[in-house]
């Protein structure tokens, strides 16, 4: 049987993942291409992002992804900034989601305290906060596919890019398997690397969305 939290993290997931994705999508459409919107990824529909293993990862532990929005960087005007401004949006976007729900708890507890008595609320926005600064986190690592490794191409020089990828190329499949050896047998391998890392983000992005009523 489920538990709550289990429970709650589903919607969270879902808005979590699409408000990533359609942010993606909608700052390369600002600047010029419109891959995303013809291939029917400019949409709040969550199902049209969801990635099977990145959402089930996300229901197992605080990381994990959805399908990349596609983007044609021939379409971009000034594809080397484009592409960085478009691999941004998506982390930008969960940090700035966790600050408006962090908004809407406190607006919530000014005008209708009895409402936060309501567990089911006060977990979900909390759920939600977790869920995006992981979400942001995770994509921030300069590991492809995840946006990370786009921005940090897009601010090397371009000679530089091919040697980038190069060097990175079995590298993803090390990160799965870290993964894997972590959320299936329990080998703290990544928590190992990743925590020293996550711990100061998460409480520089609680610091920004500032104190919560409980």
């Amino acid at each position: 049987m489920f538990d709550e939290t289990f429970i709650l993290r589903i919607p969270a997931i879902l808005l979590a993942l699409t408000i990533h994705e359609c942010a993606h999508g909608v700052v390369a459409l600002h600047f010029g291409d419109t891959t995303a919107r013809d291939a029917g990824r400019l949409t709040l529909n969550p199902f049209a992002h969801l990635d099977i293993f990145g959402t089930i990862m996300l229901l197992v532990g605080p990381f994990g992804w959805a399908k990349p929005v596609p983007v044609n960087a021939y379409n971009l005007a000034r594809p080397k900034r484009d592409i960085l401004l478009v691999s941004l949006a998506g982390p930008v976007s969960n940090i700035l989601s966790a600050i408006a729900a962090g908004y809407v708890l406190r607006i919530i507890a000014a005008c209708g305290p009895a409402a936060l008595h309501d567990r089911y609320i006060f977990n979900f926005f909390n759920i939600f906060i977790i869920l995006n600064i992981g979400l942001a986190f995770f994509n921030f690592i300069p590991v492809p596919p995840l946006d990370g490794s786009k921005i940090l191409a897009s601010l090397l020089p371009n000679h530089l890019i091919p040697f980038y990828f190069e060097k990175l190329r079995f590298l993803p499949f090390v990160f799965m398997a870290m993964l894997a050896l972590e959320w299936g047998l329990h080998i703290p391998l990544f928590s190992t690397i990743m925590d020293p890392l996550f711990k100061p983000f998460a409480s520089l992005c609680y610091f920004i969305i500032g104190p919560l009523p409980g």
